[in-house]
């Protein structure tokens, strides 16, 4: 095998990829019968290219090269880039020593400066990175600026040397922090241009628009026409010669135009005829809202893979199949191109729907709460774009300030928690993840195993990337609202005022339940409230029934300026006595100078308005229930303390053996093809791969077995009989023992007990409080680390955290800091503290193994003790299974079906 040496690569036929200018270009394994199409690209490759490649003007090598690379087994991985129907690029690298290979590039003159030499680069160190390169050598001519500067912008450390004229190159294969931040600023630049004419089109065509009001197509076109779409609007119907006072035409080949985008309102058969038409004259997107692809199964499925190869052929972005349609609000654009009655007003929150009845019940929200919407897009069965890449096109979208997203399911979920990491730390993303039943829970034999539910992963990835997980749509909109007005709340401590005591109470107590302070406020500001009229001063502040507009602003300034509140929640109740323009006055010359979140509860008015409009053109959202109001700032508060804090380093850990570890589970897995549980041993010799301290444990078949086995006593004794994964259950455990009479008789106990002679023979650990620390590998998510309380009560208190990799050290702390048994590690009540750096070292060795080892399904260390001088693994099970490969989560390519 010449392009990839290992059988079952990920790669497998290629991957679709953007160029930097929004095209699609093909990246594969270079076959043998490329040798044609090389050896053309050779002839068409200029003569300065060609002395820059081979350090000379010999044509003839390089089609020896091109034959080397095609037909010649050996150490070798070549890729070549299609682009326009032809192969224009090809990459390679030259095995030579363990764990490096020289590189070598060759590019068609004429594709040059659309980024497929970073691509073929992106994906050949992806490649040999897979086959256990670490390193890429190359000798490149100095004057070779242009393939000098691609290796340099690439974002992979290097070490470069100049001698002789020649650029002498180490690259490091490893995906370093610096390295996927320079990537996915190279995607988000190619995906804004490829989105570019489905999101802002100059011309757009209805194919399938009928002449008779109520059909999907008429709708849809008599919705870009009644928006206000600044372009020009054609429908494509072989009936008609007007439609909805717009020109119609028999097909997209006769519109006059080129057209940017094509809707797609046509029977489902109809499709792929009509997509490849568009394709052939020149269409950038297209919206399918016609139903019957995958969604209707295996056949459905076949037809939607074939619509993408269409797409892909002519490089057009495809929004849906089975979908609503999009909207973009930008004045310059001003486009609906959806069939929904809701017509969004302009804003700021950015919204994508898998599902276009969700969709419809956000903007009719958005809409009747005043929240405006930048871009919003119906993804549908997400042939083609999908969230990530959204995410991409919004994240430097200057219109939109919040991101909000309904999905039902995940493509690659490892990218996306990469993605909104980086995109979190300057807009709030809010998602609402359907599809939440307990029903997929998957059957594991470890504690760890069985408690990851389909959601252990979802709330894992989104807790460590910052995305903000919403319960409903409503609450979807309801926190966008508070996100979409700046300024960020700085802290927890919240002020809640009005002349509602009873709305104050309840906002008080829901202040408490999302663990949000309502701090007491200082004598001084108190006094200043009581000369105002408050009747309580403390917070609440009740301004008292009859408060008037004028205290109400008298008192939100003495509190703003404070400086003792980092946000505030208004409550007030409208009564006949009131004015509900003067309260709303009120309210915002009180607030026009804050420089923290402040949102209104108006309680008793059917026809308040959602919003309080302030001088500055903000405007503050206006609730009906005091709840929904704290919820909103408290997500906001998560939402900001999650910016603030730092970004967290996966620690470089010393005394760890990967090369015995792989030692371990080849060995394990030559005797066992299936898959299995290490013995008690084979755990003892991997965990110390690892670096993970373990009491020493012992196997015994006998009674004079287990005497024997114990060096010194106390000891503890364990049945060993496979299967049973609650020893204490069934009687299985003994500890204390402290001479030989009673270690003989706990044999006897406990192998009646277990009905198996096995035992495990341990010393006792320290005292201390006792957890639980587990990997099990999610077919999607990958490796889910998981910690807790542990021994008889993990399943009691059900106390646990999950994490996905990569694991910072924030992470890990976090994970600890959260458990329910915290107090216990810090010292509770005088006893003294645990060692919660030996734990944190012991979360971290886990996720390594986890990252090290792909074959490892479950691991449980049930219980590891945490005690002052450590902690320690005292029981511990491990499962290995045959590893798939998996495709490279960060690399960069379009969604495939």
């Amino acid at each position: 095998m010449t392009a990839i040496e290992r059988p079952g690569s990920p790669m497998g036929a290629g991957w679709d990829v953007l160029a930097a200018d929004g095209t699609v270009v093909r990246i594969r394994p270079a076959r043998g019968d490329d040798e044609p199409a090389l050896t053309a690209m050779n002839q068409r490759v200029s003569d300065e290219s060609m002395y820059l490649r081979f350090f000379g003007m010999n044509r003839a090598m390089a089609d020896d090269y091109t034959h080397h690379l095609t037909a010649e087994p050996g150490g070798h991985v070549a890729l070549v880039a299609e682009y326009g129907g032809q192969v224009v690029g090809i990459a390679s690298y030259e095995a030579l020593r363990t764990g490096e290979a020289e590189m070598a590039f060759l590019l068609q003159d004429s594709v040059h400066g659309r980024g497929i030499g970073t691509l073929l680069l992106e994906q050949l160190a992806a490649t040999a990175r897979e086959n256990g390169i670490e390193r890429l050598r190359a000798d490149t001519l100095g004057e070779n600026a242009k393939m000098l500067r691609v290796l340099a912008d690439s974002g992979f450390e290097q070490v470069r040397k100049l001698e002789s004229g020649v650029v002498e190159l180490v690259l490091d294969t490893a995906y370093h922090p610096a390295t996927l931040e320079r990537m996915a600023d190279r995607e988000r630049a190619a995906e804004n241009r490829s989105l570019q004419r489905l999101f802002s089109p100059q011309t757009i065509a209805v194919i399938g628009a009928g002449r008779k009001p109520g059909g999907i197509g008429h709708e849809l076109l008599l919705n870009i026409v009644k928006g206000g779409f600044t372009g020009s609007v054609y429908a494509v119907n072989p009936h008609a010669a007007q439609i909805a006072g717009e020109p119609a035409y028999s097909s997209i080949s006769a519109v006059p135009r080129t057209v940017d985008l094509a809707v797609l309102a046509v029977p489902t058969e109809q499709v792929l005829d009509v997509l490849a038409e568009c394709g052939a004259c020149g269409v950038g997107g297209a919206v399918v809202l016609t139903a019957g692809f995958s969604e209707l199964g295996q056949a459905g499925r076949e037809l939607q893979r074939e619509m993408l190869t269409v797409a892909r052929r002519h490089s057009i972005r495809l929004i849906g199949p089975n979908c609503l349609g999009l909207v973009n609000t930008a004045p310059e654009v001003s486009l609906n191109a959806t069939f929904a009655e809701v017509s969004p007003m302009p804003g700021t929150l950015a919204l994508a729907a898998q599902s276009g009845a969700v969709g419809i019940a956000v903007l009719e929200h958005a809409g009747r709460t005043g929240l405006g919407i930048s871009e919003f897009v119906s993804l549908g069965n997400k042939v083609d774009v999908s969230g990530n890449d959204v995410l991409l096109h919004w994240w430097g979208d200057q219109r939109t300030a919040v991101i909000g997203l309904y999905l039902e399911s995940f493509g690659n979920p490892r990218k996306f928690g990469g993605l909104a990491r980086m995109i979190g730390r300057t807009k709030p993303i809010l998602v609402v993840k359907g599809g939440r039943s307990p029903g997929g829970r998957r059957a594991g034999v470890s504690h760890t195993a069985a408690a990851a539910t389909p959601e252990t992963a979802v709330d894992a990835l989104f807790e460590q990337s910052g995305v903000l997980r919403m319960e409903t749509v409503e609450e979807l909109v309801e926190t966008a609202r508070v996100l979409a007005v700046p300024p960020l709340p700085r802290g927890r401590r919240l002020a809640v005022i009005g002349n509602a005591g009873g709305a104050g109470i309840l906002a008080a107590d829901a202040a408490a339940r999302l663990e949000l302070e309502l701090p007491e406020l200082t004598p001084a500001i108190q006094e200043h409230l009581a000369a105002i009229g408050a009747v309580g001063c403390g917070n609440p502040v009740d301004l008292g029934a009859a408060a008037s507009p004028a205290s109400l602003t008298q008192a939100l300034k003495e509190i703003v300026a404070s400086g003792e509140v980092d946000c505030v929640v208004v409550n007030y109740a409208v009564t006949r006595a009131g004015n509900v323009d003067d309260i709303y006055a009120a309210i915002a010359a009180g607030s026009d100078q804050a420089d923290l979140p402040i949102v209104v509860n108006c309680v008793g008015s059917t026809h308040a308005a959602p919003e309080v409009a302030l001088a500055d053109g903000r405007r503050l959202p206006v609730y009906p229930f005091p709840e929904s109001a704290v919820r909103a700032v408290a997500h906001a508060v998560r939402y900001a303390e999650w910016r603030a804090r730092p970004q967290g380093v996966v620690p470089d850990l010393p005394q760890v053996d990967p090369s015995g570890a792989r030692v371990v589970v080849r060995h394990f897995l030559q005797r066992n093809p299936d898959g299995g549980w290490l013995d008690p041993q084979q755990v003892g010799v991997l965990l110390q791969c690892a670096g993970v301290r373990m009491i020493p444990v012992a196997t015994a078949r006998t009674r004079a077995e287990a005497i024997a086995a114990a060096a010194e006593y106390p000891v503890a004794l364990k049945t060993a009989a496979p299967g049973v994964v609650h020893k204490t259950d069934i009687g299985g455990v003994r500890v204390g023992l402290t001479n030989a009479v009673q270690l003989g008789k706990a044999y006897d106990d406990v192998t009646t007990a277990a009905d198996d002679p096995q035992v495990l023979v341990q010393a006792m650990a320290p005292s201390g409080t006792e957890l639980v620390v587990g990997v099990v590998r999610d077919r999607l998510f990958g490796p889910l680390v998981m910690a807790g309380s542990g021994g008889v009560l993990t399943d009691v208190l059900a106390d646990r955290q999950w994490r996905g990799l990569p694991l910072t050290d924030l992470d890990a702390l976090e994970m600890l800091r959260s458990l329910r048994c915290a107090p216990l590690l810090a010292g509770y009540r005088g006893a003294e503290a645990a060692d919660q750096e030996a734990v944190l070292d012991v979360i971290h060795r886990i996720a390594w193994l986890a990252n090290q080892v792909p074959e490892l399904a479950e691991l449980d260390i049930n219980p590891l003790v945490a005690s002052p001088s450590g902690a320690f693994a005292v029981d511990t099970r491990i499962h290995l299974t045959p590893a798939t490969p998996e495709p490279d989560w960060y690399a960069r390519h379009l969604r495939g079906e």
